[in-house]
């Protein structure tokens, strides 16, 4: 395609000018500006970038194209949205509304321009990268597994405050964009075609070839159904109220703002924020929005742990097909990797291919892939996959002498460069290793349950543990999508060691007379996504006893309530009833009573404790890490910012 600088009476001046971009103008008077943010990997719109993209526009006027198509410089994809630095570091909320006025008013004038536009999405389009395709006339989508596009500001307690509010709804209707603007959720490229995101979505060889046709089509955009049109318009205040009734299920306004203020940008203003700068003003200034773009901060932390390692891992080999082992073979599988998956008997093995099989059925659409995915996940009772595999996962019952020979036995077969891991969730590494030849190779790989809901993986080392093994391990866990998080060998790690003390006072509080429905609620007020005694449920009310020393000193000394359950064969969801009856996978509950004051403070002091003693004994390296750790694989409270970080904002406040 032959291109020259836009504006070619100023070639030599704006090749110079541009940091970010690189404006070329086509033959056919196209001209396309490729965003490509110098110094970074990621595209993201810095207030620089959009100084730029504003004179951009500025030429486009003095010297106006045929057509203006934006695309990516960078192979990691479009555009990740704004520069979440920025916002981190206002000072004041005026400066929060200042910066979404900029945003908005340039957007909007992308979206007024006299010549048409169209924003060529390849890769991950989030964020303000989304609100900037939505201000083209056209948005084309390239057919490849990373093409991801979503408004995710809601996770971190902000909103799409750059027109996504506005021109979401109006391309895939107000149900289908509130949802994805209430749970940051992504689409598919295929996904965004089919609801009408994308106006085409086209393989990678022709894609600059279908950008400049559509750019110059004159085409009209498919509208949304007419069913769609009715609730963004007569029916506008109906969805809104069903909508804030279902949020209120799982997040409450004093917790979350956010998504409760999206929906009144979008009822009651266009999605306009300039039309309402004090509920800008309180989103930006609350501490819920500072806690969670510390969360992000802190998710970004454990994202960095493994990039020393060149390692990639291609086979991955799993012993114990139970439902922890199983799910970690098939969320390995799911992730691109071969998986052979060993047990006793293919008798064993098949029920973790059968709720592999539904999972992804769930998901993955295409006949063909679901296939390919599920031929990379390889039952295999005689344990031949371990001499090939990479990385190596034990994930037995917890009994440390069964898990001790089966590690014997799997170090005679494996390569000397592969990874040794243990996913035991409280025995130390210490006593598992001591039959090894080389004991200074066993690290653990500690998943949590649901493994393909629960982000963080425990990385576990001991005195004396090979780095290099380290380094691997923790390569691997973000490999297949994992946050790893590097701890040390101790009786549960972090996460399960202050679990337990946690479940146990919820526990003591049933046995002293409180109903597991108003523990579980005092919880929920205070901001957890689940109850500590639905949550002992869901864990498997034998697995809480067995945890042992992070429960109680010794068995007879659990609590009350846990030993009646069990008893009686009542072990929790999996078995249709535990402190609760499980009706189509949802706990039957009574109505809370009123809490009791500082119930909830009597729950978590026990928590908040052994997470300080953790911390102070070196099995995490710092209280960051510790909130991190306890955010991800517990559930904590996010808006809190962690459960240190909250005791520090507690002790502030009363000084």
């Amino acid at each position: 395609m032959n291109m020259a600088v836009i504006g070619s009476e100023v070639m030599d001046e704006q090749a110079v000018a541009y940091l970010h971009w690189r404006v070329e103008r086509d033959a056919d008077g196209v001209a396309w500006a490729t965003i490509d943010c110098a110094g970074a990997s990621t595209n993201t719109l810095a207030q620089r970038v959009m100084d730029e993209l504003a004179r951009i526009l500025d030429d486009c006027d003095r010297s106006p194209p045929k057509g203006l198509i934006f695309r990516s410089g960078k192979p990691a994809g479009f555009i990740a949205g704004a520069d979440i630095n920025e916002f981190a570091q206002l000072d004041t909320s005026q400066q929060g509304v200042e910066l979404v006025a900029r945003g908005w008013r340039l957007f909007d004038r992308l979206a007024h321009v006299a010549y048409p536009t169209l924003a060529l999405v390849r890769g991950h389009c989030l964020g303000g990268g989304l609100e900037l395709a939505l201000a083209c006339r056209y948005l084309l989508v390239v057919d490849e597994p990373s093409t991801r596009l979503a408004l995710p500001e809601v996770l971190l307690g902000i909103l799409p405050g750059w027109g996504g509010i506005l021109r979401l709804p109006e391309r895939v209707g107000p149900q289908t964009a509130l949802e994805m603007m209430l749970t940051g959720k992504s689409l598919t490229a295929g996904k965004a075609h089919r609801l009408g995101l994308a106006d085409e979505c086209v393989p990678p060889r022709v894609m600059d070839r279908a950008a400049a046709q559509w750019v110059i089509s004159g085409r009209s955009r498919r509208r949304p159904a007419v069913w769609q049109r009715l609730l963004g318009g007569p029916l506008k205040a109906l969805l809104a109220a069903i909508v804030r009734r279902k949020l209120a299920e799982r997040a409450r306004p004093g917790h979350y703002p956010a998504p409760y203020a999206i929906i009144e940008l979008w009822q009651r203003h266009r999605g306009n924020p300039l039309d309402a700068p004090a509920l800008i003003d309180a989103i930006v200034g609350s501490p819920t929005t500072r806690n969670l773009l510390r969360v992000y901060s802190l998710q970004e932390r454990l994202k960095s742990f493994g990039k020393d390692s060149e390692f990639q891992a291609r086979h991955v080999h799993v012993v114990g097909a139970g439902v922890m082992g199983g799910d970690i073979a098939a969320w390995c599988a799911l992730r691109g990797l071969t998986v052979t998956l060993q047990d006793r008997s293919l008798a064993t093995i098949a029920p973790a291919l059968q709720r592999a099989y539904a999972a992804w059925s769930r998901r993955i659409k295409d006949a063909r892939t679901l296939r390919q995915t599920m031929d990379r996940l390889i039952p295999d009772p005689e344990g031949w996959g371990a001499a090939r595999a990479d990385v190596v996962i034990e994930a037995i019952f917890e009994d440390l002498s069964a898990k001790r020979d089966l590690l014997q036995s799997l170090e005679r077969r494996l390569s000397p460069e592969a990874v040794l891991a243990t996913n035991t969730s409280s025995l130390r590494l210490e006593d598992l290793r001591t039959a090894l030849d080389r004991p200074e190779r066993l690290i653990g790989i500690h998943f949590f349950n649901p493994v393909a809901r629960m982000p963080l993986v425990e990385v576990v080392s001991a005195e004396a543990t090979d780095p290099e093994a380290l380094r691997r391990g923790t390569a691997f866990v973000r490999q297949i999508d994992k946050l790893p998080l590097p701890v040390r060998s101790a009786p549960g790690f972090l996460v399960n060691a202050v679990l337990g003390p946690y479940l146990l006072a919820a526990m003591k509080a049933v046995d002293q007379g409180v109903s597991p429905e108003t523990v579980d609620e005092a919880m929920r007020a205070f901001g957890m996504p689940m109850g500590p005694i639905e949550l002992v449920d869901m864990v498997g009310l034998d697995v809480a006893l067995a945890a042992g020393g992070s429960l109680a000193d010794s068995p007879g000394e659990a609590p009350a309530c846990l030993r009646e359950k069990i008893a009686t064969g009542q072990l929790g969801k999996k078995t249709g009833g535990g402190f609760y009856v499980y009706r189509d996978g949802r706990a039957i509950k009574n109505k809370a009573a009123a809490v009791p004051a500082q119930l909830a403070e009597q729950l978590l002091q026990p928590l908040f404790d052994r997470t300080r003693q953790l911390v102070d004994a070196g099995i995490v390296a710092d209280a960051d890490l510790a909130d991190a750790g306890v955010i991800f694989g517990t559930g904590f409270a996010p808006f809190t910012g962690g459960p240190l970080h909250y005791l520090r904002g507690q002790s502030a406040s009363t000084t």
